[in-house]
């Protein structure tokens, strides 16, 4: 007979919005098992999985941390109340609590105002993170889970308790409705002839469910001192546009162990994929450069919920000579059909130049070595896009309007510096090609896993890496010599350097969340073990110039209670932004 050997959730605190999919290990009849779904239509041994979902609703009224949702209230806001704040976002567990999450709680009480002021609905306005039409996860028809039409048959009593059926399919995705209850899931066998349960039913429960936290959201600063944007203000002028780059942790790299300071909940895919997702969209951005982008996320997940918002996508994933699995992370670029089309891409595979830089500089006894150390698996993704307005091409005095976007993601290992910078000089030299092959502004984005100075950066940033530069002792194999070599002629400018070329009293905060020596962000990435920059946008200084750009994080807010990833931002790294113009190209020498 099949029968039921486990059941559990990856998390036990259910978030609304985020899909809830119980892990359930099957032994059949021949001992084997399986976690294959086994549906009526379907019988397997002669039987199926008879799934349930409740609510349960308890006596005992127990109000529960806005916070710590695994700690009960004591406190709770008399200002949200009078705000029309939603009543679970105003406990706390402590005075300690109420006084750390302050400068964020406060926000609420301005959102809610803001939200009431624009168009009366300020749940759905300000703390509806998953209520909204972002994902279909969280869409009207997923929330039917498993009827036809949403229904809440007679209730069952237990006790102090009362059970409400609210769902009839493995998976439930948690509604504003079952905000502070505890949601109850059975898994029966049923016999396929007599549609009775066979054996023990296997039940579980959850903590109560939550509302997703909700992170004051950053602005978008005109760097021309005249204030800052709206997100949803898109700039739409002919050749203004944004471009947004972001790590967004990939899901097997985001585990417990080496994060252990995140909640388990909020690490989850289910949870951190719709948090990402509203995150991305919401910044509008008009072109987007994602790194660290499974290649099972982005076919089932990202190109089918962004295509939803407007936007076509690209993706390149790693190579496989070090990685193994079918699951392997790429970069992904998207960019809004209605204002650009895709006109060509190339993809760099880092491993492929290395077998050719060994094949060209390396002794045959030496190869084996050097392509130990230099095959990474890393990728770059270059896109050249052309500019549409009206959803019509533009035709400036009979030239084509074209953007060339590059994406990559260089290797992660500190002490292989001569890699890094082998791989970002390999990138620089192909984006030369290009230019010389058409007058195209360029952007360079991504994670480059190199700190503001290191001799990657000053590449990109200076065009040159000085020969004393220290990260060029590292060159077992001789690949970076002659030094004179690591040059490119690009005018290549790091967009957030622009917040130290601002004047006014409104841009010091901005400046001081810049490093004074090369002027680049503090940070892009936090965690327990590292807080410094790794991601960038560079331009090109002669045909664009930098508009606005998403302001920086504050790190003392950020690591509050907890380093990268947390329950309000899920990814180790943050997001970057910045609106371009063009300008008038220059020659270029």
């Amino acid at each position: 007979m099949l029968t039921v050997v486990r059941v559990h959730l990856p998390s036990d605190i259910p978030i609304v919005g985020c899909e809830l999919t119980p892990y359930v290990l099957l032994r059949r009849l021949d001992t084997t098992v399986t976690t294959d779904d086994v549906l009526e239509t379907f019988p397997l041994d002669g039987h199926f999985l008879r799934y349930k979902w409740y609510r349960v609703h308890s006596d005992k009224n127990v109000a529960v941390c806005s916070i710590h949702p695994s700690e009960t209230a004591t406190i709770q806001c008399v200002s949200c109340i009078k705000a029309r704040v939603p009543v679970p976002k105003s406990y706390h567990c402590t005075s300690k609590c109420f006084s750390d999450a302050w400068q964020h709680h406060r926000a609420l009480h301005d959102r809610a105002a803001n939200a009431v002021n624009e168009n009366g609905n300020e749940e759905d306005e300000a703390f509806g993170r998953f209520n909204s039409s972002v994902s279909s996860s969280a869409s009207s028809a997923s929330l039917t889970n498993g009827y036809a039409a949403p229904m809440y048959p007679a209730s069952i009593k237990n006790g102090s308790e009362t059970w409400f059926e609210v769902g009839r399919s493995k998976t439930y995705t948690p509604s504003g409705d079952d905000i502070g209850h505890v949601l109850k899931f059975e898994c029966s066998v049923v016999d396929a002839v007599t549609k009775l349960p066979v054996g023990q039913v296997n039940t579980l429960l959850t903590n109560r469910v939550i509302t997703a936290p909700s992170p004051v959201p950053r602005r978008v600063i005109r760097v021309d001192g005249m204030g800052h944007l709206d997100l949803d203000r898109r700039m739409t002028s002919l050749g203004t546009f944004t471009v947004m780059s972001y790590n967004i942790l990939s899901e097997t790299c985001a585990s417990n162990d080496l994060y252990n300071y995140c909640p388990p909940w909020a690490l989850s895919w289910q949870y951190r994929r719709q948090n990402l997702l509203r995150e991305i969209v919401g910044y509008c951005a008009d072109i987007i450069c994602l790194q660290e982008v499974q290649n099972d996320h982005y076919e089932e997940f990202f190109a089918p919920e962004l295509d939803k918002h407007g936007y076509n996508g690209l993706f390149k994933r790693k190579t496989t000579e070090v990685s193994s699995g079918n699951t392997i992370d790429g970069c992904a670029t998207f960019f809004r059909r209605d204002r650009f089309s895709h006109v060509k891409k190339y993809e760099v595979e880092f491993n492929k130049a290395a077998q050719s830089l060994t094949d060209a500089m390396i002794p045959t006894t030496q190869k084996k070595t050097a392509l130990n150390r230099l095959v990474k698996d890393n990728v770059a993704l270059i896109v050249v896009l052309e500019t549409k307005v009206n959803n019509q091409p533009v035709d400036n005095l009979g030239k084509r309007q074209l953007l060339c976007v590059a994406n990559t993601h260089v290797h992660v290992q500190q002490d292989l510096k001569d890699v890094k910078l082998w791989q970002v000089h390999t990138l620089l030299k192909g984006l030369e090609k290009i230019a010389t092959s058409a007058d195209i502004p360029m952007l360079v984005c991504g994670d480059f896993n190199s700190v503001p100075g290191s001799a990657p950066h000053s590449l990109l940033a200076m065009g040159k890496v000085d020969p004393s530069h220290p990260d060029l002792t590292v060159d077992p194999l001789n690949i970076l010599r002659p030094h004179s070599k690591l040059v490119h002629h690009l005018p290549l400018v790091s967009a957030y350097s622009s917040f130290a070329r601002t004047v006014g009293l409104p841009f010091e905060q901005h400046k001081r969340r810049l490093d004074g020596g090369t002027n680049e962000p503090l940070f892009t990435s936090v965690t327990r073990d590292f807080v410094g920059t790794l991601d960038y946008i560079f331009y090109t200084a002669d045909s664009l110039v930098v508009d606005s750009l998403l302001e920086l994080l504050d790190e003392e807010s950020l690591r509050k209670d907890t380093a990268l990833p947390s329950p309000g931002w899920s990814s180790d790294h943050i997001a970057l932004l910045a609106g371009f113009r063009c300008c008038k190209s220059k020659s270029r020498h």
